[in-house]
């Protein structure tokens, strides 16, 4: 089933008093649009055309390859419709009309609001929800039959259409051809003063035009993002949904209220996911591994049966069997390999460590290839920054790099080599060689005692 979708993401919702557009705000770590762009996707719409207005150009980088049109000034839901008329010049067949700040959409629900509307042979289908408190919602006004007649916004509802609980939800499947031929006809004649889209049904209706609508099991599935509540709301929502997928897919969570996983995070079987951990962007995690706790994870591949503990990953590879923290900072660029670990209070940023090496604890790693079986010793760092260009260290299989070695790049110490403890190295050093760079120790006999002596006169 083939599609097109127009997703209507122009407002520059004010309620949510920030500078960012509304549907550039993250829900799971995912932007409200990305999340509609995906689920039209999902759905099998294979052309998609974005509304924008408000701040268009953040709205827009933030969904690549998908057309846009312009919606200048705001007048109405109609209006914007009436923006796409030449980015979808020719369209035939199912349109769909979503709303960019409904981040719960499913691709369930869009496919059957399609399915419904080409098998009823209607010229538009609605997505419609009962609600306890229909405030604020427009209202679904059906005729003796049961067939929809209207859609009636709150601000021009009569008292009787406002006791109705069947509500507009925003979301739509017309005929594409039959949409663009009625859609002059709106006017502004409402208590708003702009061209409502949801006039096109009496419109329809009144030329003897089936309209059918959809009422959604889950009505939560159309919450519209208007608030910072309601994107807590969301958030809340999707975590919950996103857990529940994991949970039944072999993944384990002491308590999934406090794991936040991103829609696009693949997690492995036998996974465990300890609190506080959040899983974002193009993370992927592997069979067997331990996540947690207190830990944050994104852009990041963690192999099979990896274990990272309260720690900070951005960008970075995690090999098979490798260890993490606690209290970790990996950084872009890191690649652990297999069996390697970084330990408790380590940093690591664009370099690698290879199969079984160490950094235990206390230690900066940058811009560094490490190679097999190297232990670095606690309170290492590679002075890899001489205050204009980054230099690289480089350290040999089976080199020891004693503790409190400054590695004063760029450096190579070769295979087997060992550095001395409290050591400045600033020269290469060759394989299977000792390098010390340390001051004489000297005793004063007496000295303490003297200096005493001194302090009490």
């Amino acid at each position: 089933m083939s599609a097109t979708a127009l997703i209507l993401a122009a407002g520059e919702g004010t309620r949510m008093y920030s500078e960012t557009p509304k549907v550039a705000h993250r829900v799971l770590g995912v932007p409200m649009i990305q999340l509609v762009v995906q689920t039209a996707q999902e759905a099998g719409c294979d052309h998609i055309v974005a509304i924008t207005g408000h701040r268009a150009d953040v709205v827009e980088a933030l969904i690549p390859g998908v057309e846009c049109a312009r919606q200048d000034q705001q007048l109405g839901t109609g209006h914007a419709v009436m923006c796409a008329r030449e980015a979808l010049a020719g369209a035939s067949g199912s349109l769909v009309v979503l709303s960019g700040d409904t981040p719960l959409m499913t691709s369930q629900t869009i496919s059957g609001l399609i399915a419904l509307r080409e098998s009823s042979g209607s010229v538009a289908t609605l997505l419609t929800a009962h609600v306890p408190d229909p405030a604020g919602y427009g209202r679904i006004v059906r005729g003796r039959d049961g067939q929809v007649e209207a859609i009636v916004e709150e601000k021009d509802c009569s008292p009787e259409q406002r006791s109705i609980r069947e509500v507009n939800t925003g979301t739509y499947c017309f005929d594409a051809a039959v949409l663009f031929a009625h859609l002059d006809r709106l006017t502004t004649a409402n208590a708003q003063g702009e061209y409502y889209l949801t006039d096109i049904v009496a419109l329809f209706n009144s030329e003897g035009m089936t309209v059918s609508a959809m009422v959604t099991d889950d009505p939560l599935e159309t919450l519209g993002v208007n608030t910072r509540v309601q994107l807590a709301e969301a958030t809340k929502v999707l975590q919950a949904r996103v857990n529940r997928r994991h949970l039944l897919a072999g993944v384990t969570m002491t308590d999934p209220q406090l794991v936040w996983i991103s829609p696009q995070v693949s997690v492995g079987r036998d996974v465990e996911i300890l609190p506080m951990t959040f899983l974002t962007g193009e993370t992927t995690v592997a069979d067997g591994v331990v996540l947690g706790p207190n830990t944050r994870i994104s852009d990041s591949q963690i192999a099979r049966g990896a274990v990272v503990d309260s720690s900070v990953l951005v960008s970075v590879v995690v090999g098979p069997d490798a260890t993490v923290g606690p209290s970790a900072y990996l950084r872009p660029g890191t690649v652990l390999e297999a069996r390697a670990k970084a330990g408790t209070s380590v940093e690591i940023k664009n370099s690698i460590v290879g199969e079984g090496s160490k950094v235990p604890h206390l230690s900066y790693i940058g811009d560094a290839t490490i190679g097999r079986g190297v232990n670095v010793g606690a309170g290492t760092i590679t002075c890899n920054y001489d205050g204009v260009s980054k230099h690289p260290t480089v350290i040999g299989d089976g080199a020891f790099i004693g503790s409190d070695t400054m590695l004063v790049a760029p450096v190579t110490i070769g295979e087997g080599a060992i550095t001395g403890a409290g050591s400045a190295i600033t020269h290469d050093v060759p394989p299977g060689a000792l390098a010390i760079e340390r001051s004489e120790q000297r005793a004063i006999e007496g000295w303490a005692a003297r200096r005493r002596a001194t302090r009490e006169d």
